[in-house]
């Protein structure tokens, strides 16, 4: 059990990371002119009236952050407080250190400007270390989240700086830099901290009731409905309503096919509630990378279609098997739901890249594929760019996805072997996956566990 000192000392280092993003705030944040008062004789207000426009879908984000992911991760049935309430914790703190991040990386004169469209990028950045919460849910303190979402919100800003302004490739709905990078780094860690081979088996809180996996509904349902605003927001004209009428289709089809492959899969043909809460959502992943592109509708059906299908398979034969070959114990399988998914992106990000051309994008292409266009508007085999032609930009769309993963499993294997082999406490097998050990738990639910154990041991 935890010592309450232990305890306290942990809540104080969280005090004081936040007292250090307060400083770092001061010294170099700023408004940005949008946000200031304007000039008396100042008439244009153009720009700013564009960034308070984004605020609606700035809603559907956080609402997909704070009670989409939260609730999903509620299917443990002792676990719902930590699963909420370390998911407002982890957004909160994520979202400042997002702003900080990704600022030094776009800085003005020693500055960081501050709008609506930086919050709407570092509420997406808080998608990443969520992700990777997911697959180490129940089996980490307080204090190691806080150090992986430090090292990994530094590691993904560095990557997505990589991957969109030097390798220049397209990804509108962050498949590659935020779900690929999030899935993999978290399950990176998660091997990192895997058990003892005889220590391999489920924990006994490892596992949903009833009611715990209504609620893990409800934020699937959640992130179903507002998931075409966390693809389209940073998309521009017609751009972005592509995003979303290609994110729609693709989730439709990915929860249609879900039901039937789950049917199919599961034991006596019923349902599997995992597959409903998880997999209906791989199509809004698997279409992000593309979202913005010229698929047609159906295009995002299918990518739907092969998104659920290949995440219902996963969840049911290759997380087992991950478990037990590996020892890797992806406790909300985001392998399935956030990985292969974004792997489909990815690979669909390629082929159409190679088919882009001045012609069928018109004026558009400078926006979706700029390293294809020159300064004269058309394609870089003419002048100017970086001298891609379709098929080089499909190749860069996979050398993307390359580094992604490179960096996210390296990086997850070092911070993971920071939290193993440092001074952070590790938690025991009979810690994992309840929330008494950081929560004030009501009496009656104190007593009910005592009595299934009771219960159990009379079993065995």
């Amino acid at each position: 059990m935890h010592s309450p000192a232990a305890k306290v000392s942990g809540y104080v280092v969280l005090m004081i990371v936040q007292i250090i993003f307060l400083v770092l705030f001061w010294l170099f944040v700023r408004y940005e002119k949008t946000a200031l008062p304007r000039a008396i004789d100042a008439e244009d207000a153009g720009s700013a009236n564009e960034h308070v426009s984004k605020y609606p879908q700035f809603q559907d984000i956080q609402v997909m952050i704070f009670i989409g992911f939260g609730f999903l991760m509620t299917f443990l049935r002792k676990y719902g407080y930590s699963a909420t309430g370390f998911t407002l914790f982890m957004a909160a703190l994520v979202v400042q250190w997002a702003v900080l991040m990704k600022g030094f990386l776009h800085m003005e004169g020693g500055k960081i400007s501050l709008s609506l469209e930086n919050i709407i990028d570092a509420d997406i950045a808080a998608a990443v270390p969520l992700i990777s919460m997911g697959a180490l849910l129940g089996r980490t303190t307080p204090i190691q989240l806080l150090c992986m979402s430090v090292f990994e919100v530094a590691l993904f800003a560095a990557n997505e700086y990589l991957a969109l302004h030097v390798f220049s490739i397209c990804d509108c709905g962050g498949s590659i830099t935020v779900h690929a990078f999030g899935a993999y780094f978290g399950l990176a860690v998660a091997l990192m901290l895997r058990p003892a081979s005889d220590q391999n088996e489920a924990g006994k809180l490892e596992g949903a009731s009833y009611t715990s996996d209504i609620f893990a509904m409800i934020g699937t349902t959640f992130l179903w409905v507002y998931w075409p605003s966390f693809n389209s927001v940073l998309a521009d004209g017609a751009g972005g309503e592509r995003a979303i009428l290609n994110t729609f289709l693709s989730l439709a089809a990915a929860t249609v096919t879900t039901f039937v492959v789950s049917a199919l899969v599961s034991h006596e043909n019923k349902l599997d509630m995992v597959h409903v809460q998880n997999s209906t959502l791989a199509g809004g992943v698997a279409v992000g990378t593309v979202c913005n592109l010229l698929l047609g509708a159906h295009g995002a059906v299918l990518i739907g279609i092969i998104a659920g299908t290949v995440s219902v398979l996963g969840y049911r034969y290759l997380t087992p098997w991950m478990t037990a070959n590996l020892r890797l114990h992806d406790t909300c399988g985001v392998h399935n739901l956030h990985g292969m998914p974004a792997l489909i992106s990815a690979i669909a990000s390629a082929i159409y890249a190679s088919m882009a051309s001045v012609g069928e994008y018109q004026s558009e292409l400078k926006d979706i594929f700029p390293a294809m266009v020159g300064t004269n508007g058309t394609e870089t085999k003419i002048m100017g760019g970086l001298g891609r032609n379709a098929t080089s930009q499909a190749g860069y769309q996979l050398f993307g996805i390359a580094v992604t993963l490179l960096i996210a499993i390296g990086g997850g294997i070092l911070t993971g072997a920071v939290l193993k082999y440092t001074n952070f406490r590790n938690l025991k097998k009979d810690e994992h996956h309840q929330d008494e050990h950081y929560w004030e738990v009501p009496a009656a639910e104190n007593k009910e566990e005592y009595e299934l154990e009771k219960v159990d041991e009379l079993l065995l």
